[in-house]
């Protein structure tokens, strides 16, 4: 019984770190895009 409640545990932990990874990496590229439509309507 412990085992398959620690096995569900680790389980979605590893689901929820890898969905946060994608949100991080497309805030990033959010930020990059903004930035650069920043700098070309500077120049």
């Amino acid at each position: 019984m412990i085992k398959k409640f620690t096995f569900a545990l680790l389980a979605s932990g590893l689901v929820l770190g890898a969905s946060a990874c994608n949100t991080v990496k497309g805030a990033g590229e959010d930020i990059e895009s903004v930035g650069q439509a920043g700098d070309d309507a500077i120049n």
